[in-house]
């Protein structure tokens, strides 16, 4: 009998107490469909450092592992020493390396370039005592120059000692199965986990997409524009589309599936028992 493909969660910080006692039960219900992790994300520049820490907190005391976030533009060796002080001393083993924003109005990037240099920074001075997850970009990251560029930035986080890779999220399959044959020709071995993004809103997608360079294929966009206001449609015609690229992810090869749940329950409840991850 195969052994059922693992699946991993992500979740934001709420900014108000309603936020906080409705993620507990999002976070109650999800975590009852057994993830491998759950990863919790971080602000600009740590805006949100304690929030993130507190839900981790509550994940890790539910049984559950927890993956912060830990970004490290603005940041200084300093600051990141204390962030991996304070997850030693949480108990918390996997950490989501990445470059991050610079807040607004912050003109300094601080000691941290590039997330490679967070994760080289990170092993000097843990060594393998965190497993350390990086961001990859099926579709380009919007700030690369070019494909090449983007693909040798990811080869130096690989290098720099990561041990996984969530991507972007995607609608083209075959713009993961391209990146994932490239890199593996630049010799990158570890696993390159797909990142899932359910639908709950076309309006709200297309705007946060253009930001993220991710692409909506033109016969989605069409799709979703003749529902117009029918939100049940758009409900039902986004979750066949994501079951549909998860199942090509699966029969792909894909190492496992993150979901980006934006601290919702349904669709990704729904994700999880269509593709019998629950």
């Amino acid at each position: 009998m195969s052994k059922k493909l693992e699946f991993s969660l992500e979740f934001f910080p709420p900014a108000t107490a309603e936020g906080v006692e409705k993620l507990r039960g999002v976070r109650t219900e999800l975590a009852a469909l057994g993830p491998e992790f759950i990863s919790v994300t971080y602000g600009a520049g740590g805006s949100t450092r304690d929030r993130t820490l507190e839900v981790v907190r509550e994940i890790r005391a539910a049984g559950i592992d927890a993956a912060p976030h830990l970004s490290c533009i603005g940041s200084t060796q300093a600051s990141i020493r204390d962030h991996l002080a304070e997850f030693r001393e949480m108990g918390v083993k996997r950490i989501v390396a990445l470059r991050g924003d610079l807040p607004s109005g912050m003109a300094d990037p601080g000691e941290f370039r590039y997330a490679n240099e967070l994760v080289e920074f990170i092993r000097k001075e843990t060594g393998e005592e965190f497993f350390l997850e990086v961001a990859s970009y099926p579709e380009v990251h919007p700030q690369a120059r070019s494909y090449e560029a983007d693909l040798k930035a990811f080869v130096n986080k690989v290098n720099a000692g990561a041990n996984s890779s969530i991507t972007q999220y995607f609608y083209n399959a075959d713009a993961y199965f391209t990146f994932c044959d490239a890199a593996r020709e630049a010799g990158v071995r570890i696993p390159i986990v797909p990142g899932i993004m359910p639908i709950a809103s076309f309006s709200k997608l297309a705007r946060f997409s253009e930001s993220c360079g991710a692409e909506i294929p033109q016969w989605m966009r069409r799709k979703f524009e003749g529902f117009g206001d029918d939100a049940e449609s758009v409900r039902a015609f986004g979750l066949d589309v994501v079951t549909g690229l998860c199942e090509r992810l699966i029969a792909g090869g894909a190492p496992s599936l993150h979901f980006y749940t934006l601290n919702q329950t349904a669709l990704t409840r729904e994700l999880c028992q269509r593709l019998g991850l629950a």
